[in-house]
């Protein structure tokens, strides 16, 4: 890239349509925020089921198992768990964007109707 090329505030791994539609729409620039982190996750979750299943076929005893089980459920949770905040973060987020978009410049007095 040289210098004078501009720089987008796209995230590196969306095409230039996404990130147009992005631009225009609250919504779409939310799902794709979704996608991206959903992504993240699953991949995440993945590396950890693999690095699971290695540790119980290393296991000598059902104690041994039975630990690295607990270990895993407790830090799934924890990880699901944080992950559905991050979630509800990104959503909350858009919706105020998209509200806050809506709302006109100037406001109306109510005392001006008649009662």
């Amino acid at each position: 890239m040289t210098k004078s090329a501009k720089k987008t505030t796209a995230k590196p791994d969306t095409t230039a349509l996404t990130s147009a539609m992005a631009a225009g729409n609250p919504a779409a620039r939310m799902w794709l925020d979704i996608m991206a982190e959903s992504t993240r996750f699953v991949s995440e979750r993945l590396q950890n089921d693999l690095e699971t299943q290695r540790a119980m076929l290393r296991c000598q005893s059902p104690a041994d198992l039975v630990q690295v089980q607990s270990e895993f459920f407790r830090k799934a949770m924890e990880q699901y768990g944080s992950e559905a905040q991050r979630l509800y973060e990104i959503m909350t987020e858009a919706t105020g964007d998209a509200v806050k978009d809506t709302k006109t410049g100037s406001k109306r007095g109510y005392d001006d109707i008649p009662v």
